[in-house]
């Protein structure tokens, strides 16, 4: 089986790949793709794979717009971070999906439910998705499931201090004092979590309201922040952003 994998969080789609390896060694993953862009241009000069695992937002634009400027017949498998209620879009149109993280055992499903039905496949229907995607009222994440080891836990956002990234890898600390890595991008979770609870400092935090303790002004007119936990990195804000972060504090 050949297939592609349209994701633009790095890990996530090597994680994917690792897992459809594992299920079988045979399966060929003819290409990683992070964009619309990209993927429209793969999918011109290449013929159609026979299944493609697609995440909703890239970084360019919604994966639905790949659909209307690139011949693309082939059966897909959403990754998805949406809730429940968005889910139901999928089923609706008959469309397989995978919350994110990706779980083994349900992506070993619908593997198995793709090739026993994989003849009776409708295209989609992407004016309905898009209708739910664009009238919901935005429902942000409430918990995140964290894959350790071989476990798999799930945080709430409540109990999440902040978000940083370091050495290409993001990590969520929680209240407690716990990094774990995560498989978002910072510019992902800001789409994903309330942005009266949460705020992008600069590239490499995204800190909650409560976590922040001290602001000091810097050099430069820059701002240095205390967080709780306290972090082993220093945390600047942004230049660009100070002005909205003053905003966001005060509200």
């Amino acid at each position: 089986m050949k297939t592609i994998i349209i994701e633009d969080e790095n890990l996530t789609a090597q994680r994917l790949e690792g897992m459809l390896k594992k299920y079988n060694p045979n399966i060929e993953v003819l290409a990683i793709l992070p964009s619309v862009e990209a993927s429209v241009e793969w999918l011109r000069k290449n013929d159609a794979p026979d299944l493609v695992f697609m995440d909703i937002h890239l970084e360019d634009d919604l994966c639905f717009k790949i659909f209307e400027l690139a011949p693309l017949t082939s059966p897909v498998i959403f990754t998805t971070a949406y809730d429940e209620y968005m889910v139901k879009a999928f089923k609706v149109n008959s469309i397989d999906y995978l919350l994110k993280p990706v779980n083994y055992v349900e992506l070993i499903a619908a593997i198995e439910k793709f090739k026993a039905l994989k003849e009776q496949f409708a295209k989609p229907d992407f004016n309905t998705l898009l209708q739910y995607i664009g009238q919901r009222t935005p429902e942000y994440k409430s918990r995140f499931m964290i894959t350790v080891g071989t476990k798999i836990r799930s945080i709430e956002v409540s109990e999440i201090a902040y978000f940083y990234s370091d050495e290409k890898i993001t990590f969520m600390v929680t209240k407690e004092g716990q990094s774990l890595p995560i498989d978002f991008s910072l510019d992902k979770l800001a789409t994903l979590l309330d942005p009266t609870l949460f705020f992008r400092v600069s590239r490499q935090f995204l800190v909650s309201f409560a976590s922040v303790q001290t602001v000091h002004t810097h050099f430069k007119g820059k701002m240095k922040l205390d967080l709780l936990p306290k972090s082993k990195l220093d945390v600047f804000v942004s230049g660009d952003r100070m002005t909205d972060f003053k905003e966001w504090l005060g509200k």
